[in-house]
């Protein structure tokens, strides 16, 4: 149930309303911003709601099972704090946003009418949509350890324990010539192995997209030439000359984490565990089944 002021719920009960909304977004980076569908700025709790954002709320159907459907927010990227390169860059990816429902006479007067995170963010030119999911869509994600054969962590993370600045496990290049959008020749790592950076960390440290990260899809070798090709086109073009650093891969199997990181007492999957070929097989005279995965 929510709490409306004395105060604002008489305004509503008179049947002629001074009432605006105010969406506060509160990014990971720490960030916090404020929109409202007033045609002025307003001030709440020391953050400055901006107005002519182009910032606006569709219906949210709230059902008994907590879940909320059909919400979005959609604005244009017309202002300096809503960038499309920060919104492609991920920096508002789960972003925490509350609606309020404010008096805009009285700015102290107000109600929260949602809260949850941005899900899904669409571009259509210098317009965005995102979707608003609800509180409770965290309690429809899976969670806890999961029994998988390959690791559950992430090359250099707490879990993982391998240090990603170590000699031979991170390198600096540059873009040296593009064979697509998401393609390129690179300069600088011709003392690694074709596959080293496959699912590894590309951080542009040059060019338009300097400071935004991606996954490497692939690294291969072509005629002594080390190419780089990402899971996804940059926001920004790819120039040559472009500089980068990029940290080795790892596709989660026990194999590689004892073999290229000599860290198998770190691994975190099962790599016993029975897979379909086991599970489906016949017995087969004279051969063992232990059901490990190779």
């Amino acid at each position: 149930m929510r709490f409306i002021p004395a105060e604002l719920q008489a305004k509503l009960d008179g049947g002629v309303t001074t009432l605006a909304h105010c969406w506060k977004l509160s990014r990971r980076d720490g960030v916090v911003l404020g929109f409202t569908d007033h045609d002025e700025n307003l001030e709440l709790d020391g953050i400055t709601f901006r107005a002519a954002t182009g910032f606006t709320a569709s219906e949210a159907i709230s059902r008994f099972n907590l879940s909320t459907d059909g919400s979005e927010v959609s604005g244009a990227l017309s202002h300096d704090s809503l960038s499309e390169h920060d919104l492609a860059g991920g920096h508002f990816d789960a972003a925490e946003i509350e609606c309020w429902l404010v008096d805009y006479t009285a700015p102290a007067l107000r109600v929260l009418t949602a809260r949850g995170r941005l899900g899904e963010v669409r571009r259509e030119g210098l317009a965005f949509t995102a979707e608003l999911r609800g509180m409770a869509d965290l309690l429809a994600q899976d969670s806890g350890r999961l029994y998988t054969a390959a690791c559950g962590a992430d090359l250099g993370d707490r879990r993982c324990g391998v240090d990603l600045a170590a000699p031979g496990l991170r390198a600096s290049g540059t873009v040296s010539a593009l064979r697509g959008l998401s393609q390129f020749a690179a300069s600088g790592l011709s003392g690694f192995a074709a596959g080293w950076f496959t699912a590894g960390k590309l951080i542009w440290t040059g060019g338009a997209n300097s400071g935004l990260a991606i996954e490497v899809k692939s690294h291969r070798t072509d005629g002594g030439t080390s190419v780089l090709t990402l899971w996804q086109k940059m926001p920004e073009a790819i120039v040559e000359g472009d500089g980068f650093t990029v940290t080795a891969g790892c596709d989660k199997h026990f194999a590689t984490c004892r073999g290229r990181f000599a860290n198998s007492e770190n691994f975190r999957g099962f790599p016993h565990i029975p897979g379909n070929d086991f599970l489906i097989s016949v017995p087969t005279p004279g051969q063992g089944r232990t059901g490990e995965n190779r």
